[in-house]
């Protein structure tokens, strides 16, 4: 009977929702960044005061007689500010325009079949700096390194779709090189996993509910207690 009663309330309905075409998921590895030598200096550009006018800090100079270097990789904006990576728009992650559009790729099955899918072009960029400490944690912080990489996905993405892509997870990793107090070179390697889906807003034909508010839970306001008078020493009150 309440099947039935529900069935009666159902009406066909149109809504107009977001339709995924397409969805994968890859791993992308951004080639390895080193800065070597007097020109790695130049470009890390570390932050602090400069022995001589001209030079550039040496972390296995500056930070020599404190113990064992760490090295640390941080996401950040352009101007060097931390960023939480998986945050939207902290890592760019676009799709890059064709001239002629998306172009279509016939791919063959062992079984016969074929499929046609586009295409795609997608660029992951952001920016990052490395900080560089010493045991008795004394550190020094290079300028915003910018780092980029293209990657071309074949899917199902035709005209009217669009690209929809996230960073679901990173790993930035840097590692230092010293011989005494030597500069030798720091190797910087980030790693990415990403999202990358194509969808279109699309109409559809339902049969559904519509929702109506709940009814609110009865609710009475109790009664505001007086406190009790006290008659044996208030005139004019009776025991």
């Amino acid at each position: 009977m309440f099947h039935e009663q529900m069935k009666r309330l159902q009406e066909t309905l149109c809504i107009k929702v977001p339709k995924v075409y397409d969805w994968v998921t890859r791993q992308v590895d951004v080639p390895v960044q080193s800065f070597s030598g007097e020109n790695g200096l130049t470009v890390l550009d570390f932050e602090g005061p400069s022995p001589t006018p001209g030079d550039f800090l040496n972390p296995c100079v500056e930070l020599a007689n404190g113990g064992a270097l760490t090295v640390h990789c941080i996401i950040t904006d352009e101007n060097g500010n931390p960023v939480a990576p998986l945050a939207p728009n902290s890592i760019l992650c676009t799709e890059i325009p064709q001239i002629g559009g998306r172009q279509n790729v016939n791919f063959d099955f062992p079984n016969g079949d074929t499929v046609t899918l586009q295409k795609v072009k997608v660029l992951k960029k952001g920016y990052f700096v490395v900080r560089v400490s010493n045991a008795r944690g004394k550190s020094i912080t290079s300028v915003p390194q910018p780092f980029a990489v293209a990657e071309k996905f074949y899917l199902c993405a035709p005209s009217g779709t669009i690209l929809q892509c996230e960073i679901s997870e990173i790993e930035c990793d840097a590692d230092i090189i010293c011989d005494n107090n030597e500069f030798i070179q720091i190797d910087v390697s980030i790693n990415m996993c990403q999202n990358v889906q194509t969808e279109a807003t699309v109409k559809l034909e339902i049969t559904a509910d519509f929702c109506h508010p709940r009814q609110e839970i009865p609710f009475t306001c109790p009664p505001k207690p007086f406190p009790p008078q006290c008659p044996d020493i208030f005139p004019g009150c009776d025991n």
